[in-house]
């Protein structure tokens, strides 16, 4: 059963509890926003709202936990009702991927702020785990999340994004070939020669921003013992 999860069967309460967290709130940062800007659409559905029963698919989240990537219910989003279309339109796209981010970086804080304050050791070794876990996912599998969705092609976040920043008659054309898009994306997702030179190199930067927050927060809060830190998640 392990063989066949992308992640460890024993991390699996900490992967969901992850998931569940990125996903509503990536999701509710899309339908907010866009109700902000003088879209209903999502509202009226229930969208509006941090219930992760609204947000999450089954079989989006399934194939994550399976296949390494996957999805939520994607927010209707009617743009035709924004004072400014292209603005507008490219916020409420980005602010999705940028909640992922934030969610990294608050998670981040918590972790150093535990660290410095000697509640991250308080507790017993069992404890003291459960948050490595809880901690090391939430900052990863965000900040994979917010590359990941940036990728512009459909039906990511990333494609929206640059879908309306360009020209109308060019919006059209793409409209037009986007089967063609989501192919690419499939095929880059499942072919694993393809997928080796394709998406792994841009889910790398993950492992840079990630590295950039350490700096960070290291400067802050000084250094946070790493090392002995992934040895103990690893253990």
């Amino acid at each position: 059963m392990e063989r066949f999860l992308w992640y460890p069967l024993e991390d699996l309460p900490f992967i969901v509890l992850v998931l569940i967290i990125a996903f509503t709130v990536h999701e509710f940062a899309h339908a907010y926003s866009a109700y902000k800007f003088g879209d209903d659409t999502a509202y009226k559905e229930g969208r509006v709202t941090l219930n992760p029963a609204v947000h999450l698919d089954v079989l989006g989240t399934a194939l994550l936990l399976i296949a390494g990537f996957g999805w939520a219910k994607p927010v209707p989003v009617n743009p035709s009702r924004f004072k400014n279309r292209k603005l507008m339109g490219v916020i409420v796209s980005a602010v999705g991927p940028l909640s992922n981010l934030l969610i990294a970086v608050v998670g981040m804080f918590i972790l150093y702020l535990l660290d410095a304050t000697g509640l991250l050791h308080a507790g017993s070794q069992g404890v003291y785990m459960a948050l490595v876990h809880f901690f090391y996912y939430l900052i990863t599998i965000n900040l994979l999340l917010f590359i990941f969705n940036l990728i512009p092609l459909p039906p990511l976040d990333g494609y929206r994004i640059i879908s309306d920043l360009l020209p109308l008659r060019i919006r059209y054309k793409m409209e037009q070939h986007i089967h063609w898009g989501m192919i690419i994306f499939l095929l880059m997702v499942f072919i694993p020669p393809l997928r080796q030179y394709t998406l792994t190199p841009i889910l790398g930067l993950s492992t840079d921003i990630f590295f950039a927050l350490i700096d960070l927060f290291n400067g802050v809060f000084g250094p946070l013992n790493w090392r002995d830190f992934i040895m103990d998640f690893y253990a």
